[in-house]
C-alpha cells in the first residue's frame, strides 16, 4: 500500500502548481485536432467550386480561409505559451520530489542498494518519462479528439462511406494491437540496461587508480565494451520494434485510405449523390481516423512504459524506506550503554560475542585490534542499531534503547567520519556547513576548533574545493569533516580508520585535533599505536576475534603485558 501511495505520489508531482499550463495545453490541443477537420472541409468546398457544384464563391472562401489560418495561428500560440512550460514544471515537480524522497532512505538501506538504480532514475528513466508520457499525454488527447470528430463528419455527409471506411480502418487496428503491446516491456529493458551500464562506469571512474596501477586498462574496457554492447542492443531491438510498429500502420493506413478512394470514387462515378470534393475531403479525414488507430496501441504501450519506470522507482524508494522507532534522543548526559552485544552478517557466523561496554560521555575512547576483530563492526552498530542492524543484547543511550529511536534523532546526535571524505565541488564554507545557514560566530567556531583557520586564511572560505575535493589535501578534508561535526552540535563523534589513507605526520596532527575536542564524546577505530596519542585517550578497548579482550588506559594496559602489550610491541 505504501509503495502505491507512493507511485501515486510522484506521478501527481506532474501537476502540482501546474494546472493552469495542464489546462492551457490541452486545449491547444483539442484546438488543433479540429484544424485537420476545417482544411478538409475546405479543400472539399473548393473542388466542388471549381467542378461546379460548390455553394460557396471564390471570394467567400478566401476569408473562410484567412480564417482558417488565423484559428491556425492562435493554437500554436496557445500551444507554444503552454505545453513547454507544463512540461518543465511537470519534471521539475517529479524529479525535485524523487531526490527529496531518496533523501530519506535511512544509510543502512541505502548502502544495501546500487546508486545506479537512482542516476539511472533522475537521468535517463526521467528522459523516458517526458517523452513517453508527458508529451505523448497531448498527442493522445489530439489523436482521440481528431478520430471521434472526423468520423462524425464522415457520418454527417455519407453513412455508406463512413461504413465502409470503419470496416477498411479494422486491419490497422489490428496490426497495431498486434505490435503494439511489446513495446512496454522493452522500455523496461533498456531501463535495466542501461542501470546496470551506469554502475560500470562509475565503477570504472571510481577505481581508475586501481585500473591505472595494475595496468589493467585492456580488461577494463573489455568491461565497458560488453556492458555498452548490451544497452545498445536493447535500444536496437526497441528501436526496430518503434519502426516496425510504424512502418506496418503507414502501410495498413494506406492499404485503408486507397480502399475509401476506391469506394468514394465508384459512388461518385455512379450517381450516388457523392461529389469529386467529398471523396477527396474523405481521404483526407481518413488520415485522422487511421493514424490515432495505428499511433494508440503505440502511444499506450510508451505511457505503460513509462508508468513501469515510475512504479519500479517507488519501489526502490520504498524499500526500507520507513525504520527504527519514535522516541527522540537528547543531548548524550550520562552516556552509552552496550550490554552483552552478540551480531552476525549471515546466520550462524557471529562476529560480535557478548560485546560489553560504556562509553561515558564527554571522554575519549580508542578501540584497537587486528584485522577482523570487530573493531568496525562495533562503531558502525552505534549508528545502525536503530534501522536494519539485528542483534542480540542491548545499546543504551542514557536510558532509552537505541531500537526504540528514531533514526532521524540519531543521525542528529551522532557524527560520523570516514576515511574517505566526502566533499562537494564546492566552497570551503559551503562545505563546512552543507549549506545551510549558521550563525557566523557559530562557523567561525568550528573553523578554530578543526584546526581550518590556516586554510581560511591562506585561500578564503569561497576557495572551491573540486570533485569530490580534489583541491584539498587528505587531511584538510578530515579537518572538514570534524568541522561539520562541531558546527552540527553532536554529541558523539564516531572515527573509523580515518587516518589510514595520510602520512604519519598529518595523521598524527588529525588525531591529535579530535582529541583537543571538548564537550564531545569521541569514539576513534585506529590502526595507529602511536604512545603520545594512546596516552591522551580516557580509556583503549581492545578487540580480538569478536570478543572485548582488554579495556584500561594506556599505562594499564602495558602493566598487563597481555594482548593490547603485545600488540603495541609488535607495532614499534
Amino acid at each position: 500500500m505504501k509503495t502505491k501511495n507512493l507511485y501515486v505520489e510522484l506521478k501527481s508531482q506532474f501537476h502540482k502548481d501546474n494546472y493552469t499550463f495542464f489546462i492551457l495545453a490541452v486545449a491547444g490541443s483539442l484546438l488543433s485536432a479540429f484544424l485537420g477537420l476545417g482544411i478538409s472541409w475546405l479543400t472539399k468546398e473548393l473542388i466542388d467550386t471549381a467542378a461546379g457544384t460548390g455553394r460557396w464563391t471564390i471570394s467567400q472562401l478566401a476569408v473562410i480561409t484567412a480564417g482558417v489560418a488565423l484559428f491556425f495561428l492562435f493554437t500554436t500560440f496557445l500551444t507554444y505559451i503552454s505545453q513547454p512550460r507544463y512540461i518543465r514544471k511537470a519534471m521539475q515537480n517529479y524529479k525535485e520530489t524523487l531526490f527529496s524522497k531518496l533523501t530519506e532512505k535511512n544509510i543502512t538501506s541505502f548502502r544495501s542498494e546500487s546508486t545506479s538504480t537512482y542516476l539511472s532514475a533522475l537521468t535517463n528513466d526521467s528522459i523516458s518519462v517526458e517523452t513517453n508520457y508527458l508529451e505523448k499525454e497531448f498527442s493522445f488527447i489530439n489523436r482521440m479528439t481528431s478520430f471521434v470528430a472526423s468520423l462524425a463528419m464522415m457520418i454527417l455527409y455519407s453513412p455508406l462511406l463512413t461504413l465502409i471506411a470503419v470496416v477498411v480502418t479494422i486491419l490497422p487496428l489490428v496490426v497495431s494491437l498486434l505490435t503494439g503491446k511489446k513495446l512496454a516491456s522493452e522500455e523496461v529493458v533498456v531501463s535495466d540496461k542501461n542501470k546496470n551500464f551506469t554502475a560500470m562506469i562509475g565503477d570504472c571512474l571510481n577505481g581508475f587508480s586501481v585500473v591505472k596501477s595494475f595496468r589493467a586498462e585492456k580488461e577494463i574496457f573489455k568491461l565497458f565494451s560488453s556492458e555498452n554492447t548490451k544497452l545498445e542492443n536493447s535500444k536496437f531491438i526497441r528501436r526496430k520494434l518503434q519502426i516496425l510498429i510504424s512502418s506496418l500502420g503507414l502501410l495498413s493506413g494506406f492499404l485503408a485510405q486507397i480502399g475509401v478512394f476506391f469506394a468514394g470514387t465508384y459512388l461518385a462515378v455512379s450517381g450516388k449523390g457523392m461529389t469529386a470534393g467529398t471523396v477527396i475531403m474523405f481521404v483526407n479525414l481518413m488520415n485522422f481516423v487511421i493514424q490515432p488507430v495505428a499511433e494508440l496501441p503505440g502511444l499506450l504501450a510508451a505511457r505503460r512504459a513509462s508508468k513501469a519506470l515510475i512504479q519500479k522507482i517507488s519501489d526502490s524508494l520504498m524499500k526500507s524506506s520507513f525504520c527504527g522507532g519514535n522516541e527522540k534522543l537528547s543531548k548524550l548526559d550520562s552516556g552509552i550503554r552496550v550490554k552483552n552485544v552478540s551480531f552476525s552478517y549471515e546466520e550462524g557466523k557471529e562476529v560480535l560475542h557478548d560485546v560489553s561496554v560504556n562509553f561515558e560521555a564527554g571522554k575519549s575512547y580508542a578501540i584497537v585490534g587486528g584485522s577482523g576483530s570487530g573493531k568496525s563492526t562495533l562503531l558502525n552498530l552505534l549508528v545502525s542499531s536503530t534501522c536494519g542492524a539485528e542483534y542480540d543484547g542491548s545499546i543504551m543511550w542514557d536510558n532509552m534503547d537505541l531500537k526504540s529511536a528514531s533514526s532521524d534523532s540519531l543521525f542528529e546526535q551522532v557524527s560520523s567520519i570516514e576515511q574517505n571524505v566526502f566533499v562537494f565541488n564546492s566552497s570551503i564554507s559551503d562545505n563546512i556547513t552543507m549549506f545551510r545557514d549558521f550563525p557566523k560566530a557559530e562557523v567561525d567556531e568550528a573553523i578554530a576548533r578543526a584546526n581550518l583557520r590556516k586554510l581560511i586564511d591562506e585561500r578564503g572560505q569561497n576557495y572551491l574545493c573540486g570533485e569530490n575535493g580534489s583541491g584539498l589535501s587528505g587531511g584538510e578534508k578530515q579537518r572538514i569533516s570534524i568541522a561539520r561535526s562541531l558546527l552540527k552540535k553532536s554529541s558523539v563523534l564516531l572515527a573509523d580508520e580515518i587516518t589510514a589513507a595520510l602520512d604519519a605526520q598529518t595523521a598524527y596532527r588529525v588525531s591529535s585535533d579530535i582529541l583537543d575536542l571538548s564537550g564531545i564524546t569521541r569514539i576513534v577505530v585506529t590502526h595507529a599505536l602511536d604512545e603520545n596519542l594512546l596516552r591522551r585517550y580516557d580509556k583503549i578497548l581492545v578487540m580480538k576475534d569478536g570478543r572485548l579482550q582488554e579495556e584500561g588506559t594506556f599505562d594499564e594496559l602495558m602493566a598487563k603485558k597481555q594482548y593490547f602489550h603485545a600488540l603495541y610491541t609488535v607495532a614499534e
